[in-house]
């Protein structure tokens, strides 16, 4: 098979949540217990470290593994999902898996892919993990999928769990308050291991004591412990200066990061956090952790977080896609000036759009859109929702069109802002 032929093979045979939504998603670990078992238990050939959170986990996830790949460590680095090419999951030192080792796992092991009927997410776990035991990685960052108690990554035994935040997204699944999400993402916290949690709300904290209580794991509220300040951001351009503080003494660490969204200094301060918990055992330098921060799109390939994709007029695109992540994108977006706000956005069709439409300003023009996968909510009728809460504009059927739109509408002092969901950024960069 080619690469094309083979992906067609596993979409059209399992379920895969970014393209049809809760449908995929597994209520237990059995076919990834499996798969483990089948493959010999390959996450135990290197060291991980496990990150959950409903927002950050992902540049927190590429932040790390650059700082470990600038130490010197083999670095694996698993997330999820994927904006152009499913081989964008799983890296080893900031380069993909190759197509042809994506097409041999599924050739080679298409007798116990047939036998499981894995979900697509617990396919590409079992992939992930079982390369980076072939490739002798000496440690590997994963990412939560979705949740943590049931999410396939979570057999990993790793040298620190982290969950940056909690949030309202997935809350069919996760349960219906923070503390419950809480408790499902707390589920990654295993014994004797020691837990970042980045951010500390009043709903959650006592889930967290709870669980490393009594899991016997040293917690740490990374923003009970460090502050962070970024410098002020020139729109057009990439990099910011950072302070981190820390609080409860005079130490402070600078350094330059090439992600300008105004949410990162949150995700600085549960990296630095991290660090600090990892920084002996892996003798990890702050030279290590300042040249990682800087060289995180060099090193890993981060995609999608506040990523200037047009400079005349100015077009910013990002992937937060859930209540708390759109607030601080969209406040960030409403401190630059600019003639005219233009928003280029779609949402996939489980998203509680009720609780994300009031957030958007009512003085923009609209492009309402959809991207090109099956969970993706009709332009049509996106549009019909958010005209209750004031936002006009027009729909268009692809993405592409709607950026053409936006951008023959625009003069070179506007904004043009692409969003919503993961899916629609991934059609425009």
């Amino acid at each position: 098979m080619t690469y094309k032929e083979t992906l067609d093979f596993l979409y059209s045979q399992l379920p895969a949540y970014h393209r049809i939504g809760k449908a995929a998603y597994k209520s237990n670990l059995d076919n990834t217990t499996k798969l483990d078992e089948y493959f010999g238990h390959p996450h135990q050939k290197y060291m991980t470290i496990h990150i959950a959170g409903t927002n950050g986990k992902g540049s927190v996830s590429h932040m790390i593994a650059s700082v470990l790949q600038q130490a010197g460590y083999r670095t694996g680095l698993y997330t999820s999902p994927h904006l152009k090419d499913f081989r964008e999951r799983i890296k080893i030192n900031g380069e993909m898996i190759t197509e042809q080792d994506v097409i041999s796992f599924a050739e080679e092991n298409s007798g116990i892919i047939g036998e499981v009927k894995p979900s697509f997410f617990e396919m590409s776990v079992a992939m992930a993990f079982n390369y980076f035991a072939r490739k002798t990685v000496d440690i590997a960052v994963i990412e939560v999928g979705l949740g943590g108690r049931l999410d396939s990554t979570n057999i990993i035994s790793p040298v620190v769990s982290v969950i940056t935040n909690i949030g309202h997204d997935h809350m069919d699944l996760l349960g219906d308050t923070l503390e419950k999400v809480a408790g499902e993402k707390a589920g990654i916290i295993k014994r004797g291991v020691p837990v970042v949690i980045g951010e500390t709300k009043p709903e959650t904290k006592e889930v967290f004591l709870s669980y490393a209580g009594n899991s016997g794991s040293e917690i740490y509220f990374a923003d009970q412990n460090y502050a962070c300040e970024l410098g002020e951001m020139n729109p057009g351009e990439t990099g910011r200066n950072f302070t981190i503080h820390e609080l409860k003494g005079i130490s402070c660490t600078s350094g330059i990061i090439p992600l300008n969204g105004d949410y990162q200094e949150a995700n600085l301060i549960t990296l630095f956090q991290l660090f600090r918990c990892i920084e002996k055992r892996l003798n990890l330098t702050e030279q290590n952790l300042t040249d990682g921060i800087s060289n995180v799109i060099i090193n890993t390939g981060l995609l999608g977080r506040w990523q200037v994709i047009g400079k005349s007029p100015l077009i910013v695109c990002d992937t937060a896609h859930n209540q708390e992540g759109l607030e601080s994108v969209l406040k960030q977006i409403k401190e630059i000036p600019a003639t005219k706000l233009h928003i280029v956005f779609g949402f996939v069709s489980d998203k509680s759009l009720d609780s994300i439409l009031p957030l958007f300003p009512v003085d923009a023009e609209y492009y309402f859109t959809k991207a090109a996968v099956p969970r993706a909510l009709n332009e049509n009728k996106l549009m019909t929702e958010a005209s209750r809460f004031g936002l006009r504009g027009k729909s268009y059927i692809t993405v592409n069109e709607a950026l053409k739109a936006a951008r023959k509408s625009s003069v070179p002092t506007d904004l043009i802002f692409v969003g919503g969901s993961t899916f629609v950024v991934a059609e425009v960069i």
